[in-house]
C-alpha cells in the first residue's frame, strides 16, 4: 500500500473498506491565495477516493480537510514499518522474536515523523489501551509469518515510489511494498494489507489497487506483472491474481474516464456525495449535505456546465 500518513475514518473490520493511504504533496491541490488548478496525476487511493465519494474526493484534495488519526490506520502504518525493515537483516535473521522486537523504534520513529499520532493514547495515562495496540501490532506481524517466509525472499524493492505519464498526459503515481522478481524476470508485486480480506463481491474493488500498480509497472519497464499478491494480515489470507493486457488496458480507459469526470466535477464545483454504508466511518459528516451539513466554499473558478451533459461525479464500477 502507499504508506499511511494521513487517518482514515475506516476501520480495519469494514468489509468493503480498503485502507485509505497518504498520497505525495503532488497529488493534492495546494489551495493558495490564487485558487489553483489539479494536476494531471491520480493515485490508486485518490481514485478509489472518487468512485467511493466524488465529495469526499473533493474534500480530501482540493479543500484538504484534516482528518484525524485512526488507531487502525497508525497500526497499519507500524506494521508496514517493521516489515520493510525486517529485510534489512541477513536472511536467516528474518525470525518472529526480531520482527516483533522492531516495533518499539518503529514506534517511536513513527512518532517523531508524526506527533499527531501521540494523539491517539492521550487518554491513556497508565499505557493499558496503548499496551493493547501494540500487542495487536505484534499479533499482525506474528500471522505474517504463517503466510510468507521472509527467509526466502529477497525483494527487488521495497516501498517503491513509481509514476507514469499515459500519452493523454494523466500521471499515474503510488508506492508499492514489496517488488519480487525471479531468477527468470518475472515480476510479483506484493500489498500488505492490515484489515481481513474482503468478501468474494468486493474482491474486485480490492485488486483495483494492484491492477493499477500493474498499469504503470506496464507502462515504465513494458513488463506485465505475472502475479498480483494482497496478504491480509488481519485474517491471515492472502489473494492472487494474474493479470494480462486486456487487464491493464481495461483499467486504463477506467482511469481515463474517472479522470475526465474528475476534471469536469473540478470546472463546474459539482461534487454530490455518494451515500453508501462507509459514510458512518467518515470525518467530515459536519461537512456533508447528506448529515446537514455544508461544505466549504469552494476554493476554484467555475464554469457553467454544459446542457445536456452526463451527469458529473459519479463513477461506476467496471
Amino acid at each position: 500500500m502507499e504508506t499511511s500518513t494521513e487517518g482514515t475514518t475506516r476501520p480495519d473490520s469494514s468489509p468493503a473498506a480498503p485502507e485509505s493511504p497518504a498520497e505525495s504533496p503532488a497529488d493534492t491541490v495546494v489551495v493558495t491565495g490564487t485558487p489553483a488548478a489539479p494536476l494531471a496525476s491520480l493515485s490508486p487511493s485518490r481514485a478509489s477516493d472518487f468512485m467511493q465519494c466524488p465529495l469526499l474526493y473533493r474534500f480530501r484534495v482540493i479543500d484538504r480537510l484534516p482528518e484525524k488519526p485512526s488507531e487502525a490506520a497508525t497500526r497499519g502504518t507500524l506494521v508496514h514499518a517493521v516489515l520493510e525493515r525486517l529485510f534489512d537483516a541477513p536472511a536467516a535473521d528474518r525470525t518472529v522474536p526480531r520482527a516483533k522486537s522492531l516495533i518499539p523504534g518503529q514506534w517511536d520513529r513513527l512518532r517523531e515523523s508524526r506527533p499527531d499520532v501521540a494523539e491517539l493514547f492521550a487518554d491513556d495515562p497508565e499505557g493499558e489501551r496503548l499496551a493493547r495496540w501494540l500487542t495487536q501490532a505484534e499479533s499482525l506481524v506474528e500471522r505474517w509469518f504463517t503466510l510468507e517466509d521472509p527467509s526466502r525472499l529477497e525483494p527487488a524493492e521495497r516501498e517503491l515510489f513509481v509514476e507514469a505519464e499515459l500519452e493523454s498526459g494523466l500521471r499515474l503515481r503510488g508506492i508499492i511494498d514489496r517488488v519480487d522478481v525471479a531468477p527468470t524476470g518475472e515480476v510479483r508485486i506484493v500489498d500488505y494489507k492490515t484489515g481481513k480480506a474482503p468478501r468474494p463481491e468486493y474482491a474486485e474493488g480490492a485488486l483495483f489497487q494492484m491492477k493499477f500498480y500493474a498499469l504503470v509497472v506496464w507502462r515504465l519497464k513494458k513488463v506485465i506483472p505475472r502475479r498480483l499478491q494482497l496478504v491480509y494480515l488481519g485474517s491471515g489470507d492472502v489473494l492472487t491474481y494474474d493479470p494480462v493486457l486486456a487487464d491493464l488496458e481495461r483499467v486504463e480507459r477506467k482511469l481515463l474516464a474517472l479522470w475526465e469526470a474528475i476534471r469536469l466535477a473540478t470546472e463546474t464545483g459539482d461534487w454530490r456525495p455518494r451515500p453508501t454504508k462507509l459514510c458512518g466511518w467518515c470525518d467530515h459528516q459536519e461537512h456533508c449535505p447528506e448529515f446537514g451539513g455544508t461544505p466549504p466554499p469552494y476554493p476554484l473558478p467555475l464554469r457553467a456546465p454544459e446542457s445536456g451533459g452526463a451527469e458529473q461525479g459519479r463513477m461506476g464500477p467496471d
